[in-house]
């Protein structure tokens, strides 16, 4: 989630990462407010597109894919959940296969189509209809490169 831009002046990359650094007593600080925060106010950054990294506080690990998952796991428990136990299931499946790679990809690109396609809401009805014939598509198109048949 790193965002970079060019300096002109040097022709070197300037990353403008905000920071939050993750202590041993589970406590998340930003840096850039100089405040400590919650796994709400990380969401907050996720929702306003604000490019920001959590790092372990002391050595330094990224742990910024730990701390998604952990927002993710939050809303999925509110009882509304994105990933059925089939979806759940399925990418497990995924770990440790050869196609293990392509799925990661795959994920990300339809996921992306979708926020590329799907205006504010409310959803228009066609739109959706025309998301879901490029994800048939793509999903069918996967299988058959993995050699897999849909039941």
């Amino acid at each position: 989630m790193r965002s970079k831009k060019s300096n002109t002046a040097q022709n070197t990359p300037v990353t403008h990462d905000r920071v939050i650094k993750k202590y041993p007593n589970r406590r998340l600080y930003d840096t850039a407010s100089s405040s400590y925060v919650a796994l709400a106010d990380i969401k907050q950054l996720v929702m306003h597109n604000t490019p920001f990294r959590v790092v372990d506080a002391k050595s330094g690990e990224d742990l910024t894919r730990s701390i998604l998952l952990q927002i993710i796991l939050e809303h999925e428990s509110e009882g509304a959940p994105i990933l059925t136990e089939q979806v759940l299931a399925n990418i497990i499946r995924f770990y440790g296969h050869a196609m293990q790679g392509f799925m990661g990809s795959f994920l990300e690109k339809n996921v992306q189509t979708f926020m590329d396609n799907v205006p504010p809401l409310p959803i228009v009805p066609h739109l959706m209809g025309s998301y879901a014939e490029q994800i048939q598509k793509q999903t069918e198109h996967m299988l058959d490169v993995m050699g897999l048949t849909r039941k």
